[in-house]
C-alpha cells in the first residue's frame, strides 16, 4: 500500500480548494453575477539612495520621489540624464557638518527627483577630491545610479 497517496491528494485537493479551481458541485445559472474585485493600486514611494547605490538600479513608479544623498560635500549636486522622465524637484542642498573641520567635506549633497514618466534614467554625480588634498581614484569619481520608472 503507498501511504504517501492520500497525503499528496489531500494536498493538491487543499492547493485546488485554495487558488478556486476544485469543483462545488454549484452551477451559475444565466442570471447569477459575481462581483470582480480590483487589486489595491500601489501608491508612489519615497526611496533615498547613497553612495551604497551606486551602480545599482532601483525600480519605482511614476509620482514616486527619488532623494540622493550622498555623504561629502565633495560631490557635485546630483542630475538627471532625462529630467523628463525624472527632475529635481527642489534645489539641491549642500549641508556640512557642524562637527567637522572646515575643507574636510564632511556633510552631505542632497537632490530630490520626481518620477514624471515612464522609462529609465541615470542619477550622477561626480567629484575630482575625496579629502583634503586627496585626490579621487578613478573608481571613486563618478556616482551613477539606474532609475527603472513605470507607469
Amino acid at each position: 500500500m503507498n501511504l504517501r497517496r492520500p497525503a499528496t491528494l489531500a494536498l493538491a485537493s487543499a492547493l485546488l480548494a485554495l487558488t478556486g479551481c476544485a469543483s462545488t458541485g454549484a452551477s451559475t445559472g444565466a442570471g447569477a453575477s459575481t462581483t470582480a474585485v480590483a487589486a489595491p493600486t500601489p501608491s508612489p514611494a519615497a526611496v533615498t539612495v547613497d553612495e551604497h547605490a551606486d551602480r545599482t538600479t532601483v525600480k519605482v513608479q511614476v509620482g514616486s520621489t527619488v532623494t540622493v544623498q550622498l555623504h561629502s560635500t565633495y560631490w557635485s549636486a546630483p542630475a538627471s540624464s532625462a529630467a523628463d522622465i525624472a527632475a529635481p524637484s527642489g534645489t539641491p542642498t549642500t549641508t556640512p557638518s557642524p562637527s567637522c573641520r572646515p575643507g574636510s567635506g564632511c556633510g552631505t549633497v542632497t537632490t530630490a527627483f520626481t518620477a514624471h514618466a515612464a522609462g529609465t534614467v541615470h542619477l550622477t554625480a561626480t567629484r575630482t577630491v575625496c579629502g583634503e588634498a586627496l585626490a579621487c581614484g578613478p573608481d571613486q569619481r563618478t556616482y551613477d545610479v539606474t532609475v527603472e520608472v513605470t507607469g
